[in-house]
């Protein structure tokens, strides 16, 4: 018989859970003013909130570590981590940061000023807010199929062409570069295409325009080309990678998704004038060049999880765990993004919740429920992060409303996946019995969903 699927690791260290009562995790709740994010992590029985700089590394990584040159100026450790991401993406370039949204705000400060329009796919919560804090506005043009949950299409994260063709056409002048995320998290960690990866950079080109590639999960998103597009079954992941970055100009990175560590980030680019640029932010945001907020142990740590993550062993088991959690779901009948992504399965509030009024956040409110109901730490991906309109001030409506379960690396076992699974069906066997969400009574002007604070609507 076929064997069954397994880890490509062993567990070497364990950390205790503990479980909770619904009566403590309702006054943790009140105490957080219905705010995951304000829960103490020793309150969390099982941690989706996010795969950011939540996995274990591996005892390579710890080995690594124990040779990281703490100098200030020329680390060895740092061109160690150069070398690594040049063999990998081809960019000759590389800026470390302490994490995804300090590369962003070291280049977007050389990049982006107020008035200006930057297209892509789903843009980010940490990416629209740099450019929105800039004054500057982030144009949605990921395809239409990414907004039917429900749509079995291989790369629902793919930009749409003609819409950012019409973009370009109409607004050249105010556009700095083009940015794709990949995976493109916002629409449920979806990846995009080589084939639109391709026409990408040939519309940009015939613009004048330069590409930035969000790239936390490259290489969740190389896995995907592998396996769902004609040409690459038999190409390994990293001669996938490499393709991957002749169609892009630069990249900004967090290291804390598909780099394995805990903590990290960096630029990296092929123009000797985005790096003379974005190097003069480096130093007062983040640190010297050759370190850029980041412990040398760090970037020997990063070095080796790059070169481990962008092996087909390892980022398949990571996916594989992902599906698995899936294939739960739909014994049950729960809807979520379809196809399941990378990182995360992305829960389909909309449809569960049908008696919450948008303007009540059912997002916000399953996540809530599941917490309440087992101690389940989800994130929302919707309504409350989609932020105000900059000129209106109005709640941005015009999206989906995700749960985000994200699966830490290498962290939890299908033992856990079961457990979230009943507990999530749980939750929607009495979804007709919840007919009021949240209303929000303090709010921050970006990024709100961090800080937010919560009211239960009770009639």
């Amino acid at each position: 018989m076929e064997l069954p699927f397994a880890e490509s690791w062993k567990i070497k260290m364990v950390e205790p859970l503990r479980k909770s009562t619904r009566e403590e995790r309702e006054q943790w709740l009140k105490e957080a003013h219905y705010n995951l994010f304000n829960l103490k992590s020793d309150h969390v029985y099982i941690d989706c909130l996010t795969d950011s700089g939540t996995g274990a590394m591996s005892d390579r990584q710890w080995a690594a570590m124990m040779m990281g040159d703490e100098s200030y100026a020329g680390s060895a450790s740092f061109f160690r981590l150069k070398e690594t991401i040049t063999r990998l993406t081809g960019f000759e370039y590389v800026i470390p940061t302490h994490q995804g949204r300090g590369a962003e705000n070291v280049l977007f400060s050389h990049l982006v000023k107020a008035g200006d329009i930057v297209p892509g796919n789903s843009h980010f919560d940490t990416t629209k807010g740099h450019i929105e804090s800039r004054k500057a506005f982030a144009i949605d043009c990921t395809i239409d199929e990414a907004k039917d949950t429900q749509l079995e299409h291989p790369f629902k994260g793919n930009v749409d062409p003609a819409k950012l063709e019409k973009v370009l056409a109409e607004n050249a002048d105010k556009i700095p570069f083009v940015i794709v995320t990949v995976t493109n998290n916002t629409a449920g960690g979806q990846p995009v295409s080589m084939e639109n990866l391709r026409a990408v950079k040939a519309i940009a080109d015939k613009y004048n325009k330069r590409v930035v590639f969000d790239s936390a999960r490259f290489v969740e998103n190389a896995y995907f080309i592998k396996t769902r597009e004609a040409g690459y079954a038999d190409k390994t992941i990293k001669e996938i990678v490499k393709e991957m970055y002749t169609y892009a100009d630069a990249m900004t990175m967090s290291a804390k998704k598909d780099g394995l560590v805990n903590m990290g980030g960096f630029i990296a680019t092929r123009h000797e004038d985005f790096y003379e640029g974005a190097k003069r932010f480096c130093i007062p945001f983040e640190g010297f060049l050759t370190y850029g907020g980041l412990n040398g142990r760090d970037m020997d740590a990063l070095a080796v999880g790059l070169d481990e993550n962008t092996e087909l062993d390892n980022i398949e088991t990571r996916i594989k765990q992902v599906q698995y959690l899936a294939a739960k779901l739909d014994e049950y009948g729960i809807p979520y993004q379809r196809p399941v992504g990378g990182h995360a399965i992305f829960v389909d509030a909309d449809r569960v919740l049908t008696n919450v009024p948008k303007e009540e956040f059912p997002a916000q409110t399953l996540a809530i429920e599941l917490y309440r109901e087992a101690g389940i730490r989800g994130c929302e991906i919707g309504y409350i992060l989609a932020d105000r309109d900059p000129v209106t001030r109005e709640n941005r409506f015009g999206g989906l409303d995700l749960l985000r379960l994200c699966i830490a690396r290498r962290v939890y076992t299908n033992n856990h996946m079961d457990v979230i699974a009943a507990a999530l069906k749980n939750v929607y066997d009495r979804r007709d019995e919840i007919k009021h969400g949240v209303k929000i009574v303090w709010e921050t002007e970006l990024m709100r969903h961090f800080t937010v604070k919560l009211a239960p609507i009770t009639e």
